[in-house]
């Protein structure tokens, strides 16, 4: 009874770097308990993405995996099979494992993103400034992308993604742009005096500043917006609305 019990016990868990503050553990975990559900959530802090390797042959029952900062990208080439948006995106934080052991890989930030967003989207938020080139910021790009918001690149380095370095960023530039959304985790606790280097001064009411950073709740970057009266969001919600549908893709078999 017990080795069968043990057989259907199904695991779940994050891969990505110092996750030790992890919003999905804790999210998982008080989900499994609330909905009486026989399961697991559990961190696998990896040094490489060499590593995920190991991961998928000793953790046993695994259904699924979350995938966050720094692994996004890279772990594309751990899979079986990619799903089109996240082929498209070009980063995955979900993997589905199937019954055979595949390993297919999801994108469900976009999902969180968009939904968490749309509401707060008003006539003149038609341009945006993407602050990080990682894996999340792919997502937010694709979401602009579909909804016909025209969007730039950030980066403290010139590269080939971005339009501009933050040196680069003048009054102009940030008025010109409705939408901030930081993809970078400057601001995450313990470095709260954090945020992206931008002239703040030239935030309007009709900005809207997105941080996904969710702890602190109010990072610096949305407390110089809020100085300002324009609209503030963390990454609370989006995260979620993509645990959320991570949750529905595991399930869907």
């Amino acid at each position: 009874m017990d080795k069968k019990q043990d057989e259907l016990k199904h695991n779940y868990g994050l891969v990505g770097k110092d996750i030790s503050y992890s919003f999905s553990r804790a999210y998982f975990e008080e989900k499994f308990e609330n909905e009486n559900l026989d399961c697991t959530y559990v961190n696998f802090d990896i040094e490489h993405i060499s590593d995920f390797d190991g991961i998928i042959k000793k953790a046993k029952n695994l259904k699924g995996l979350n995938v966050t900062i720094p692994y996004k990208e890279a772990v594309i080439s751990k899979l079986d099979k990619i799903n089109k948006r996240a082929a498209k995106i070009g980063a995955v934080n979900t993997i589905k494992i199937t019954m055979k052991n595949k390993l297919i890989g999801y994108n469900t930030d976009y999902y969180g993103f968009k939904k968490s967003l749309l509401p707060l989207l008003e006539k003149h938020h038609n341009n945006a400034l993407i602050f990080g080139t990682g894996g999340a910021s792919k997502a937010i790009a694709h979401v602009f992308k579909n909804l016909g918001i025209r969007y730039n690149f950030v980066s403290r380095l010139v590269n080939q993604k971005a339009t501009y370095t933050y040196s680069q960023l003048t009054k102009e530039i940030i008025h010109h742009h409705k939408i901030l959304v930081n993809c970078t985790p400057l601001g995450t606790y313990p470095n709260i005096d954090e945020c992206p280097n931008i002239p703040y001064d030239a935030i309007e009411k009709d900005h809207l500043l997105y941080d996904l950073v969710y702890n602190p709740e109010t990072t610096k970057f949305l407390y110089y917006g809020q100085k300002k009266g324009a609209k503030t969001i963390n990454g609370r919600q989006m995260l979620i609305h993509q645990a959320e549908k991570s949750w529905k893709i595991w399930q869907n078999d």
